[in-house]
């Protein structure tokens, strides 16, 4: 772990190795994570087609979405209908983000590295606030820990934003994926005209075009049949929302960045603040954090996560 930042800054990518084959790969385009191996085995999706060129964002992996809306006063629903597509998901994920701590291996063994972005003049011209990230990653033996923290340095100014984790996991096929944690929950389906429904299914499965919201959502989800048959936990704090996404064969197609036959190969389990937006008053921060494990039987997760006790400073 000699590498410095500014060594490692000068490439496009920066790799946290645990040893044992468990890797994390970050590309400094938008903080992406774009691959996450365990004992050598790839948990994250990227599609074949993806473009790396520092302009568009990456197609798969981990995208950081940040971004505020206009105006908060409108449907929700309508202003994430073109999510999926194109700059709607903001200017985080196309920005190149800063590396603040190189990999540094912890006493443990784990491996973090911090990355940041603050305002600059190109994000200025999309949204003319202050603002500071700080995104600290840390790779566990079998978990992929996230950590995020959004500071308004103004002294006047409040701002607003939503923000979400887009992870694309890599599955043998989606249609034998089952989701829990979404029953009961209300959703809205943006396939069906952004209406809102109830989740009556006590696990969610997805066999065809998928693209739903679902609000105020317990903290763990679990999704069955990801790589080797395994199952893959996802813990979140401060992240009340989860969207479910395929875009099943007609919207692969509509994708230039997506092969056509890869929509089998890949679900969206993204935690988030959607529906409401974070208020964030001058001078305050707001945290949040995700946790993806991957497990294979009920006593691997004897000793999961619990659950954070820290409190946001902003209210949303």
């Amino acid at each position: 772990m000699a590498t410095t930042a500014a060594a490692m800054a000068a490439t496009s990518v920066v790799v946290l190795d645990r040893g044992n084959n468990t890797t994390c790969t970050i590309n400094l385009h938008g903080a992406t994570v774009v691959s996450w191996r365990v004992n050598n085995q790839e948990q994250l999706f990227v599609s074949k087609l993806a473009s790396f060129d520092g302009k568009k964002a990456i197609r798969g992996g981990i995208p950081f979405v940040f971004r505020k809306f206009e105006s908060i006063s409108l449907d929700l629903a309508a202003q994430f209908g073109a999510w999926s597509f194109g700059p709607q998901h903001g200017f985080a994920r196309i920005t190149r983000w800063h590396l603040e701590r190189a990999p540094d291996r912890l006493h443990n063994g784990d491996v973090e590295a911090i990355f940041s972005l603050m305002d600059n003049e190109f994000t200025r011209s999309i949204w003319n606030y202050q603002f500071r990230i700080t995104y600290r990653l840390i790779l566990r033996e079998k978990e992929l820990h996230f950590h995020i923290g959004v500071y308004n340095p103004s002294k006047e100014l409040s701002f607003s934003f939503n923000m979400l984790l887009h992870t694309y996991l890599k599955v043998p096929d989606v249609r034998r994926c089952q989701i829990t944690g979404l029953h009961g929950c209300h959703f809205i389906d943006k396939t069906r005209e952004n209406a809102l429904y109830q989740e009556g299914r006590e696990v969610v499965t997805v066999n065809e075009w998928t693209d739903r919201i679902y609000q105020h959502t317990p903290q763990e989800h679990v999704i069955t049949n990801v790589v080797s048959g395994r199952k893959m936990r996802l813990h979140k704090y401060n992240f009340p929302d989860t969207v479910i996404w395929n875009p099943w064969i007609d919207r692969s197609r509509e994708m230039s960045d997506f092969g056509d036959d890869e929509f089998p190969n890949m679900l969206c389990v993204e935690a988030g603040n959607v529906t409401s937006p974070v208020i964030l008053l001058p001078g305050t921060a707001f945290e949040a954090s995700q946790i993806l494990q991957q497990f294979k039987c009920p006593y691997d997760i004897i000793n999961a996560p619990k659950k954070s006790k820290k409190k946001s400073k902003s209210r949303s």
